[in-house]
């Protein structure tokens, strides 16, 4: 979710209220809120995993 908060834009988890930042603009913040909810997923879809995996994008 994002909040804006004196000014800024704040990405925090719905559930626990954790901050995963604070940007200056919207777009900054959604950028970031989408990187995050990639990752949540990753690990539900072991065909990305193969897939990131060959081109290199992932640890192995």
């Amino acid at each position: 979710m994002i909040k804006k908060i004196k000014g800024k834009y704040v990405v925090l988890s719905e559930h626990t209220g954790r901050k995963f930042g604070t940007y200056n603009t919207k777009k900054e913040a959604e950028k970031r809120l989408r990187q995050i909810e990639f990752f949540k997923h990753l690990n539900a879809s072991p065909t990305l995993q193969k897939r990131l995996k060959k081109k290199s994008l992932m640890k192995r």
